[in-house]
């Protein structure tokens, strides 16, 4: 039964270009906070947390999937694009958190997922009963096998959470899933699937949903071949708008039509695309004719370092410009190690395994040893380097409270497919997704009355929101003051380098407003230009800016 969406009048109203420099917080809902006791977050868990987002100083919140889903992928594979979980909530409690994060200010981005479906979809079900060249199973990317016959797969493409990308259905044909076989890729040159999710956003749009957070962006239109290129041949390809599975230029096409449903809105409807696409084709998602923003996860990817740092920033700021777009800063979200326990290793370099954190998750979180202070302390100063920027910043629910990743995590525990894809090779996210602590003590920290459907670690009590909720020098007092600070002194998308500071292991710029930031990237104390200081990240010493610290200064 459909339920009526939430008035028109709770959804809020000013400027149509309040995203551009918004502070958005991500809610992964299973692990934030739970209502009911079941060790699920849910939606009545989330409204009973809306005084906290509030104080907290959010603009937004991005809410990660909470479709009906049978879990192959941490909701990923979605079951009903126009339904809650009922292990979430209903219809009429997402009326409800919308209404009540509108009243307090808050505006709401749900995530859209349109590379593939659950294998549950009610699509895919017929898919699976109607024979092979059906309208049902157009919906979908259906071919026949290789060899006498049809027993090998359409080509030997691995899907990306490792172990084929194709799977063999009762009647012999072969389904394309570039993620896990629960997650089928839908065809998006079938029109009907096109005119589903037009309707899919307008369901949600029409609830008072302000925006779209869009997943695989850049998978969706496909051009496959009748002779399928190997996995060795697919990986050579330039990815130049005409590869045949990612970036095409022919997505953009679909993202067009997306934006004249946006657009039938006052305000519009905001989207921001996770398109992990080469740099220079990232500005023609952001574009004002497609879906408006881009995920930028370069300073995700970098070291705590000052000449990366510059180097990142002043080059997506010159990309922003050139989509006429705002830039996105991210520092931590649902599928990285978190940035406190990544700035506690040692330098990335080249190795991706290492850049990731993996390489400490799969040895227990022993080797190489984590200094988790100075994670932290780097961590926090560059959380104030972020939220001076221009741009809209994103940031992951716990990052407030300084988590790290919890590596002991038993392995009958994990949920993460791809821990279970690549048994020993990749250990998955669940570090990151472990569920909030809110007490001190408790059996699941007050994520719920009973236990977390994925455990928590001892150390969890000590960060708790409870035990830093009075605490002035706590991380999330921090973050309370900076997005208190940021609302007052953010000005126009635009910042100047302070050439005279910004030497060796110091950054520095200054926005229109008076506003200077100065990071200490180094190991030694530096000095500070005159100004009154606003904020630091960790305090000063006799004066001087310490290492691995951020100050905020009103200019002179």
């Amino acid at each position: 039964m459909t339920i009526a969406p939430a008035p028109a009048a709770t959804i809020l109203a000013g400027d149509a270009d309040w995203w551009r420099q918004a502070s958005v917080y991500q809610i992964y809902p299973r692990s934030f906070a739970d209502a009911n006791g079941d060790g699920i977050g849910d939606l009545k868990g989330i409204i009973s947390r809306i005084p906290y987002l509030s104080e907290l100083g959010v603009d937004a919140v991005w809410l990660s999937p909470f479709y009906p889903s049978a879990l192959a992928d941490g909701g990923y594979d979605v079951d009903d694009y126009r339904d809650v979980d009922p292990k979430i909530g209903t219809l009429a409690e997402f009326d409800e958190m919308v209404a009540a994060l509108h009243t307090a200010g808050i505006r709401l981005i749900v995530d859209i997922v349109p590379n593939h479906s659950s294998d549950r979809h009610e699509w895919f079900q017929a898919a699976l009963a109607a024979p092979a060249g059906s309208p049902e199973r157009d919906r979908y990317i259906f071919r026949d096998g290789k060899g006498e016959n049809g027993e090998l797969p359409p080509a030997d493409w691995t899907s990306i959470f490792g172990g084929p990308a194709w799977t063999r259905v009762a009647d012999g044909q072969w389904y394309l899933h570039n993620f896990a076989p629960e997650q089928p890729d839908f065809n998006w040159r079938n029109e009907e699937v096109r005119q589903d999710f037009r309707e899919t956003l307008r369901f949600w749009s029409d609830r008072g949903v302000d925006g779209f957070r869009i997943d695989v962006a850049h998978g969706l239109a496909k051009d496959l071949a009748d002779e399928l290129p190997s996995q060795a041949e697919l990986d050579e390809l330039p990815k130049d708008g005409f590869h045949p599975m990612w970036d095409r230029d022919d997505v953009h096409e679909i993202y067009a039509e997306w934006r004249e449903v946006f657009d039938e809105y006052d305000p519009p409807r905001i989207a921001v695309a996770e398109a992990w696409v080469e740099a220079d084709r990232r500005a023609r998602y952001a574009s004002a004719d497609g879906l408006g923003q881009a995920f930028n996860f370069d300073l995700l990817e970098a070291d705590f370092d000052a000449d990366q740092f510059r180097e990142i920033v002043s080059f997506n700021l010159d990309l922003a410009a050139q989509s006429g777009s705002s830039t996105t800063w991210v520092f931590s979200n649902h599928d990285v190690v978190r940035h406190a326990t990544r700035y506690g290793l040692p330098p990335r370099g080249a190795d991706k395994e290492v850049k990731q954190g993996k390489e400490w998750l799969l040895s227990g979180g022993s080797e190489p040893a984590l200094d988790a202070e100075i994670g932290l302390r780097r961590a926090r100063a560059a959380t104030l380097f972020e939220l001076a920027l221009p741009g809209s910043a994103y940031l992951y629910q716990g990052e407030e409270l300084g988590l790290h990743e919890v590596a002991e995590i038993a392995p009958e525990a994990r949920q993460d497919p791809t821990f279970f894809r690549s048994p020993g090779e990749d250990v998955g996210r669940d570090g990151c997704r472990v569920p909030l602590p809110w007490t001190r003590e408790g059996s699941s920290f007050g994520f719920g009355s009973g236990d977390a459907h994925l455990p928590q670690p001892e150390w969890f009590g000590a960060s708790s929101v409870e035990a830093q909720d009075d605490d002035p020098s706590s991380t999330l007092s921090l973050y309370r003051r900076a997005l208190a600070l940021r609302h007052e002194l953010q000005s126009d998308e635009t910042l100047e380098w302070l050439e005279e500071i910004s030497t060796g292991n110091v950054l520095a710029f200054s926005r229109p407003s008076g506003w200077v930031t100065v990071t200490n990237f180094g190991d030694e104390p530096v000095d500070l230009p005159a100004g009154e200081v606003l904020l630091t990240s960790a305090p000063l010493e006799d004066g001087r800016l310490p290492a691995a610290t951020t100050a905020w200064l009103r200019a002179a």
